[in-house]
């Protein structure tokens, strides 16, 4: 039996009963993003180990205070320009932004003083929790519903995997039909097609709008011959069986396949500056900080260690960074326009293998 939000449930129905099987992508679209019932844009998800799935910022802030350094490091790269800015997309409540910009007010005012922090946000409900979180920033924070042109880094963390796919393999498509009133899958071939197009397409977005600087892209996933065609369904951290249960009411998502990804980006005139797993790619920021920099790469204004010598940021860390939590299950993809991708590569791509041979 179909669960979840009954008022989601009976409009996709009605979608399917006018128009016959419709494609997963729109099923999930709805699932997720639909105005008023979906999982995200209705302000329902929740991150946390009171919530539904476990994130990088839930585990506390030094999450986002290395990242916060990263950033600093390519605001250095681009001449410490005026108006730099950080995008951030998918920030649900607020909380990575917060992190970032009480860690960079606090020990990197300089750089404090050049950026702008811009959250693109669609969603009504989450940019007023956003505004609430943040209000201590003022005006130093600002929103936009859609991207527009800037110069700095892109940043996101878990956005890719939760945009709609369609269930296409081996030249046939899983569409979402009903049996009675329930939803069912029902096969019919499909020509040559891309399953990720939504995620193809924001690359063209970011692309387009990225004047000079960087895109740093974090979630899981794979290359591609190991890549996985897999919907998961969460909820309440169990995975649930069918794509079918708790309609609006549950995260949905699937593994990124980073190849398509990186070659969308290069055709739009990206470069790649970087690919790695979270460990290595948090082990170089934090290495940058303890050398305290060198003649191939100078420390700038870092500052000290964002590392506080306290049990609870050993154990952030250890989640972070171990490979049997967080250090392994998601990977960073850094790429760069009108900038030089050489050498040094930025802290956290320091320890990266090549990207053919990344895992």
């Amino acid at each position: 039996m179909n669960t979840g939000n009954a008022d989601l449930i009976r409009i996709i129905r009605a979608q399917v009963q006018k128009r016959g099987p419709i494609s997963f992508a729109w099923f999930m679209q709805q699932a997720l993003y639909h105005p008023e019932h979906g999982y995200y844009s209705s302000g329902r998800c929740v991150i946390g180990r009171k919530g539904d799935y476990f994130t990088n910022v839930a585990v506390g802030p030094l999450f986002g205070q290395l990242l916060a350094a990263q950033f600093s490091e390519i605001w250095e790269r681009l001449g410490k320009m005026n108006n730099f800015v950080i995008v951030e997309q998918g920030a649900h409540d607020g909380q990575f932004a917060w992190d970032v910009l009480e860690f960079v007010q606090k020990r990197l005012p300089e750089f404090f003083d050049a950026l702008r922090y811009r959250i693109l946000e669609p969603f009504p409900i989450l940019e007023e929790q956003q505004r609430q979180r943040l209000e201590a920033f003022g005006d130093k924070v600002e929103w936009r519903d859609s991207p527009e042109p800037f110069t700095g880094v892109h940043f996101s963390n878990e956005l890719l995997d939760a945009m709609p796919v369609r269930l296409i393999s081996d030249g046939t498509e899983k569409l979402v039909g009903l049996n009675g009133d329930n939803f069912v899958f029902v096969e019919r071939p499909v020509d040559k097609t891309r399953f990720n197009q939504a995620a193809l397409e924001w690359i063209d977005q970011i692309a387009g709008n990225l004047q000079r600087g960087y895109v740093i892209a974090i979630d899981y996933g794979f290359l591609d011959e190991e890549f996985e065609r897999n919907v998961q369904v969460r909820a309440r951290h169990r995975h649930l069986d069918s794509s079918f249960e708790q309609i609006g009411d549950a995260d949905v998502t699937m593994s990124v396949h980073w190849k398509s990804i990186v070659e969308r980006a290069q055709a739009n005139g990206l470069r790649v500056a970087g690919f790695t797993d979270q460990h290595h790619f948090l082990t170089g920021i934090i290495c940058q900080f303890d050398r305290g920099g060198s003649p191939e790469r100078p420390a700038g204004d870092w500052g000290q260690s964002p590392l506080p010598d306290s049990a609870k940021a050993k154990r952030e860390l250890q989640t972070l960074l171990h490979p049997e939590m967080l250090g392994r299950a998601f990977q960073v993809l850094a790429l760069a326009k009108d900038v030089n991708v050489e050498v040094p590569p930025l802290a956290g791509f320091e320890f990266a293998r090549q990207l053919d041979q990344s895992r």
